[in-house]
């Protein structure tokens, strides 16, 4: 992996944002804010699944009216994490008219493209600035490509791009980096700090995120907040964000991220801070919990035991880690293998911290445990699965330093 582009820093409620420190996972409710209580239980969902920032919708008087209840009853629930207010069209108006929800939430996140058209940006985009500054809050200006200001837009085009045979989605690409670029500036000469403004420009193109990022990336010293856009639902969400958000980390590039899924059915709002932690666990960048390295299975594993134990030992440490990463200092980094047969079992397990090669067909029916690298004890029985959990946690026990 690259270095990280430097970046300034940007305090965000308890939570800095920047390349001296962590790249933080953020997530979005999906609840009515003003559904007091269905926010705050999906707010403390998403925090206790790992997201370090949640933004909340601001759009009108009533879920802006909910903020302070929210951030009150987090608070004295033990939830002191940052809540951003997301605002589109109407923020100054709503930023005026409740100061109290001004003053408690940790960010603003505002897009150029929606603030005002030609004739009111300027005046309203100034109003939302000057709050800020007036409540030492930071500022997400974050702009999408599908709500780049169409009149504007129209007007590029035609005057501009007409005669040079720009394809449309470079038109797209270069006006969202302007405008991006454009409004920071403005923010800056009215009085909002450095240290205060985060960046992000978004699209729903894969290859198009990357060129935008690539290239906003050497314009400026913000923080950057990454994610793909409308990326879609399930798998093919995930994979998108995947693909473009991994090639933007390895090379350095990208402070914070979101994966944006839409749900399918009844499907959980966590599964989006999942995948972040993934990302971020699969590129070496942060460890949220043990890694599993399981064998998929094939001619030689007709028995579906090493299935079995792969998911209860999923199961196991899933249900254990809240305790063990309050107690064990760096076992988030510890691997662990369940392998299915005889070709790469043993070589896997060895090199995992603790590992098991399970017998494929006719194979010896005895089961080795290696930890790190040296065979530990050979399993027999119908009691494998315990005897296996018992050795992790003794391991643990024995290996990690307690917090």
């Amino acid at each position: 992996m690259n270095m990280r582009r430097p970046t300034s820093s940007v305090l965000i409620g308890n939570v800095l944002v920047g390349s001296k420190h962590p790249i933080r996972i953020q997530s979005m409710t999906n609840t009515r804010t003003s559904d007091t209580k269905a926010t705050i239980k999906q707010v403390k969902e998403l925090y206790d699944a790992g997201s370090e920032l949640v933004r909340l919708t601001v759009n009108d008087d009533d879920s802006a009216a909910s903020i302070p209840k929210i951030k009150k009853t987090l608070e004295k629930d033990g939830y002191f994490l940052p809540l951003i207010g997301d605002f589109h069209f109407n923020g100054h108006l709503l930023l005026t008219k409740f100061p109290e929800t001004a003053e408690l939430l940790d960010k603003y996140r505002i897009n150029p493209g929606n603030v005002g058209g030609k004739e009111k940006f300027d005046a309203n985009f100034k109003k939302i600035i000057e709050i800020a500054i007036k409540n030492d809050k930071p500022v997400r200006i974050g702009g999408n490509w599908g709500s780049l200001n169409k009149a504007t837009l129209d007007e590029i085009i035609e005057k501009k791009y007409k005669e040079n045979y720009i394809s449309y989605s470079n038109i797209i690409k270069k006006e969202l980096i302007n405008l991006v670029i454009n409004s920071a500036n403005l923010a800056k000469t009215i009085g909002l700090a450095e240290d205060k403004i985060i960046l992000s420009c978004k699209t729903s193109n894969v290859l198009d995120l990357i060129d935008v990022y690539t290239k906003i990336a050497s314009l400026c010293n913000y923080p950057l907040h990454l994610g793909l856009t409308e990326a879609g639902m399930g798998i093919q969400a995930a994979v998108s964000s995947a693909s473009a958000l991994s090639i933007l980390l390895n090379s350095g590039v990208g402070d914070t991220i979101r994966v944006s899924l839409t749900p399918e059915n009844s499907s959980e709002r966590i599964e989006e801070v999942k995948i972040c932690q993934q990302i971020l666990s699969s590129l070496g960048i942060r460890n949220y919990s043990p890694k599993i390295i399981a064998c998929p299975g094939c001619g030689r594993t007709t028995n579906d035991f090493f299935i079995k134990l792969s998911t209860s030992t999923k199961k196991f440490v899933d249900s254990k880690m809240p305790i063990w990463k309050t107690k064990y200092q760096g076992v988030e980094d510890m691997k662990i293998a369940v392998m299915g047969c005889i070709v790469n079992g043993p070589g896997e397990s060895k090199q995992a911290d603790v590992g098991i090669s399970l017998p494929g067909d006719n194979e010896d029916p005895s089961i080795p445990v290696y930890i790190r690298g040296k065979k530990f004890k050979t399993l027999k029985g119908n009691d494998i699965e315990l005897e296996f959990f018992n050795i992790l946690q003794d391991f643990i026990d024995r290996t990690y330093e307690k917090i």
